[in-house]
């Protein structure tokens, strides 16, 4: 039997042969990928001469191709169609990988090639990307320990090693408790308020699951829920917000609790290891924030103003509704409130956002204006499951791109939330092109029904689709550098800035067109809409702040703590965000970004990102808008760059100066 791993693909694009793929095929080619990277490694540095940039950094960005190949494909196998087998064999992968990373990173004869280059760099006459790779090897492996000696060396391996294995058990149990606490619904009369369509989707969940006649509601990353705006029965909004904020504490094999505590304390230790007072420290040391003290100083700004909003906001709910407005009313109160305030019900939207056409007219339109792209199905090409679509990327000129892969629907096999990831990675070194993937989770209607979006999906279609044509656009030489291979509290930065086409009027009356009438969106509800912008954010950013700093607190401790409850009780209070009524948008126990998703210490990066995302939108507004111009300038000076030199150099090439916070607390009402 031939793996098709050990070899490149021979598809367009070197898009993997999906259709070849088997089961069987992964950990031979997982332990093949090892066995190769660390014999190219120790052909480097088993050399007898002085290091160069040619045979040290050039090597060393050539190694690693069959790992490469099969770790993209497995880890979203992994996260977006996964099986036992998968989850069995990823828990069994986790603490090979963190020893292979470690083995490498750790090599002390390849830090000192490294490090002698870095200290000679003025002598090198390196082109800046290849000066710029040498700085961020240096960093990199300085950061994760190689200069420690061989005895902290064996303790941070063990450290790493457990903590790759504790983060993917924390994601297998969300996944499992969240499918596990779906909430059944005996009669559509419980669902009054949602859509025949939305109440068909939760009849075909239902069949799905062998409850035919029944209604499923599937729950979503984040700890409110899509559904709660609309649902009448205040008892199936209880339902709904009680089992998503129960993930991970109801005792039993997938409570989180317990890994939440010592996953904690193990990143807290392995950052004193390394010299550093916290686990935020060491990782903010490597981000465009520097510090977690700029991170609190930017967060706590906000909280209070934020607090206070949403308690005003709450007055305002608690009016209308009669009684105290608890989590779970929030959403529904709002969006009456909203309509009465400004006219505007976004629910009513749901069928001008027919799904394929968002897509075509919508999202694909808005990047050719900017960019020059098209999009053109590829039906011949198979993907990792039937709903994932392969789309390619042709330039203005002709010249190719790259392939875009597509994955709407929801599934029990799929991680909740939406993301963006690589198949294949940009390089010239390597002559390699792109493949890039986006994955949501909007419910999957029955047969013939059309998938109606809600104003939400919309956005995060938008949003998602930003990180793509980072990666697709990015054109690097190195494979370091490719894509959304940049600081983590950046890589938010180009996805919010293409959320500003969703509602550009050219690109809304491309798109928004109602699925039965063909009639377009209401041009009055847009002006509405737009006039209800800053509506209920004090409520959006508290929810978001008090994550951001529940994840700040949890990596700032210095020993173990002994109860997740009382810590989040006590963090969220201290920073004025604990209010009942405004849930954290997640509770440790699912809050996949920190605890098994990257984002450690790192959730602060939307809203930092923010900032330049708010100062972007004013650029393009006072430069014309959705103009090929603009777009090729942001294309040329921020897309295209991928990670190749320092963000905040590449923000400056392309706005002129630096970003200013003014236009995001506009944006966000908190500019009092």
């Amino acid at each position: 039997m031939t793996n098709p791993f050990l070899a490149e693909s021979t598809l367009p694009f070197q898009l993997p042969p999906f259709a070849e793929i088997l089961d069987e095929h992964y950990k031979p080619a997982f332990l093949a990928g090892f066995e190769e990277q660390l014999r190219e490694v120790s052909n480097i540095t088993r050399r007898r001469d002085m290091p160069t940039f040619e045979n040290t950094m050039v090597p060393l960005e050539r190694s690693g191709r069959i790992l490469s190949r099969v770790a993209t494909v497995f880890f979203n196998k992994s996260s977006a169609d996964t099986t036992d087998f998968i989850d069995e064999l990823e828990a069994e992968l986790a603490p090979l990988l963190s020893a292979h990373s470690d083995a490498i990173r750790l090599d002390a004869q390849l830090y000192w090639r490294i490090k002698t280059l870095y200290d000679r760099l003025d002598a090198l006459d390196l082109d800046a990307e290849s000066r710029y790779l040498v700085e961020r090897y240096y960093m990199e492996f300085t950061i994760a320990g190689a200069a420690l000696d061989e005895d902290a060396k064996v303790t941070l391996r063990d450290l790493n090693s457990r903590l790759s294995s504790l983060t993917t058990r924390f994601e297998k149990n969300l996944l499992a408790d969240t499918n596990e606490l779906a909430v059944v619904f005996d009669s559509a009369d419980e669902l009054d308020g949602l859509e025949p369509t939305e109440i068909a989707s939760c009849a075909e969940a239902a069949r799905e699951r062998g409850l035919e006649g029944k209604y499923l509601v599937t729950l979503v990353l984040f700890t409110g829920h899509p559904y709660l705006a609309s649902l009448t029965n205040r008892t199936s909004r209880e339902r709904i917000m009680a089992a998503s904020r129960s993930r991970g504490i109801r005792g039993g094999e997938n409570d989180n609790r317990a890994l939440v505590l010592e996953i904690s304390a193990l990143r807290a230790e392995r950052a004193a290891l390394l010299g550093f007072e916290s686990h935020a420290a060491w990782v903010t040391a490597d981000e465009t924030a520097g510090s977690p003290a700029a991170v609190a100083s930017m967060l706590r700004r906000l909280a209070p103003i934020a607090a206070r909003n949403a308690r005003s906001e709450q007055a305002e709910l608690e009016a209308l509704a009669g009684h105290p407005v608890e989590a779970h009313d929030w959403a529904y109160y709002s969006e009456k409130v909203r309509t009465a305030t400004f006219d505007v019900d976004t629910a009513v939207m749901r069928p001008y956002f027919e799904a394929e056409r968002v897509l075509q007219h919508g999202v694909f339109y808005a990047a050719t204006q900017l960019y020059g792209v098209t999009f053109a199905e590829r039906a011949d090409l198979v993907a990792y499951h039937p709903d994932a679509r392969v789309f390619e990327v042709t330039d203005e000129d002709g010249s190719a791109v790259g392939l875009y892969v597509y994955d709407l629907y929801t599934r029990d096999s799929k991680r909740g939330g939406a993301w963006m990831n690589s198949l294949v990675e940009q390089s010239t070194l390597l002559d390699s092109p792109v493949v890039v993937i986006n994955n949501l989770n909007v419910p999957k209607p029955p047969p013939g029904s059309p998938t109606l979006l809600t104003y939400d999906e919309v956005e995060t279609l938008f949003h998602e689709f930003g990180h793509a044509l980072h990666g697709l656009f990015a054109r690097v030489t190195y494979p370091k550098f490719s894509g959304t291979s940049v600081y983590r509290d950046f890589v938010e930065f180009p996805s919010q800035v293409n959320e500003m086409w969703m509602l550009w009027p050219s690109v809304l009356q491309n798109y928004a067109i109602h699925y039965e009438t063909g009639e377009p969106l209401p041009a009055e509800l847009v002006d509405r809409l737009l006039a209800a912008a800053s509506f209920n954010e004090g409520f959006a950013t508290s929810e978001y702040l008090a994550a951001a700093l529940l994840d700040q607190a949890w990596h700032s401790i210095t020993e173990p703590q002994d109860d997740v409850e009382a810590f989040e009780a006590t963090a969220l209070s201290a920073v004025e965000l604990d209010n009942p009524a405004v849930p954290t948008r997640y509770a440790s126990t699912y809050f996949a970004h920190v605890f098994s998703g990257g984002y450690d210490a790192g959730y602060y990066s939307y809203i930092w990102s923010e900032v330049l995302d708010a100062d972007t939108g004013e650029w393009f507004r006072e430069n014309g808008g959705l103009t090929r111009d603009n777009g090729q300038r942001f294309r040329e000076r921020l897309l295209g760059v991928g990670g190749s030199k320092d963000p905040l150099e590449a923000y400056r090439d392309f706005r002129g100066r630096d970003a200013v916070i003014e236009p995001l607390l506009t944006r966000r009402g908190l500019s009092g």
